[in-house]
């Protein structure tokens, strides 16, 4: 199923605090968080929808919140 954030997951990414925040959220430890993101994005069981100006990736028992213009990863957290 084509959507436009998979389309356009090479330019997902945050910023330093966003790694923060979402290493401290979701309990993430020495692993690359805008990839850990890109590869929860990418999966097939990924529930993606968009709502304004962001969208939203369910999978796992947590939402990634990603903004739908810039494509950058705002915060992720446990549903």
């Amino acid at each position: 199923m084509s959507n436009v954030l998979i389309d356009n997951i090479d330019k997902v990414h945050t910023t330093e605090m966003g790694v923060d925040r979402i290493r401290k959220n979701l309990g993430l430890d020495n692993v690359d968080v805008v990839e850990w993101c890109k590869t929860k994005i990418l999966d097939r069981n990924a529930d993606i929808t968009r709502q304004g100006k962001n969208w939203y990736v369910r999978i796992d028992g947590c939402v990634i919140t990603v903004n739908a213009s810039s494509y950058t990863i705002i915060t992720a957290h446990k549903e």
